[in-house]
């Protein structure tokens, strides 16, 4: 495959939809037009399968049903739209991918590592990031950022989102090589100049503009 793909990870507020939409506006300005997608809801089914997941309203969820949701998803967005993309050499924006898995089922639900990192490698077969933005924010910030109208995962207690936060944490400790951690509790402007400055160096080893 000749694309690149880019993550951008984080706890709930974190800011990554703002900095994607930043990043793909840089992009654009300098003659690469990427493709922005996210998980889950990156395709057809994957927006039904965000809708059953992030709905505040029905029947609980269970903790591996969720997983497996999750899984279900990242495979058909893996297949659908991530890989053919790559394999046109096109740079792809990704809200989340298969570290959110581990920081929130992971961490935060506790479940199982080894059937996590399993499913994973079933849903992307073998597919991983190029470069992964790890916007760091304390939990307690970035859920207050957000809007009144709660999603299923934001309503969750807060020693759940600080578990997802420590997972984070010791991701990007654990793959340095793949994961960059942006400080995210500045101005948008501020943390937008810090991944600018990182993809800058990335663009010229992978030889972009092409």
């Amino acid at each position: 495959m000749t694309g690149k793909l880019i993550i951008f990870e984080g706890v709930e507020g974190c800011g990554k939809t703002s900095q994607i939409e930043h990043c793909r506006e840089w992009l654009q300005n300098l003659g690469i037009s990427p493709i922005v997608t996210r998980e889950p809801g990156g395709t057809e089914l994957g927006v039904h399968l965000r809708q059953l997941l992030l709905s505040s309203g029905g029947s609980p969820i269970n903790d591996k049903t969720e997983l497996l949701l999750y899984a279900a998803d990242r495979a058909q967005h893996v297949e659908q739209q991530l890989k053919p993309h790559l394999e046109q050499g096109k740079i792809i924006l990704c809200d989340r991918f298969t570290d959110s898995t581990i920081a929130y089922q992971g961490y935060g639900r506790k479940l199982d590592m080894n059937l996590i990192n399993q499913l994973n490698a079933i849903a992307t077969a073998g597919l991983t990031s190029d470069l992964t933005f790890w916007l760091d924010v304390d939990a307690e910030i970035g859920l207050g950022r957000k809007k009144s109208d709660a999603d299923r995962i934001e309503q969750e207690k807060i020693d759940f989102h600080l578990q997802v936060q420590q997972g984070y944490t010791e991701l990007a400790a654990k793959y340095p090589e793949r994961i960059s951690r942006i400080e995210a509790s500045l101005s948008e402007e501020a943390v937008q100049q810090q991944i600018q400055k990182i993809l800058t160096l990335k663009l010229e080893n992978w030889g972009y503009p092409k």
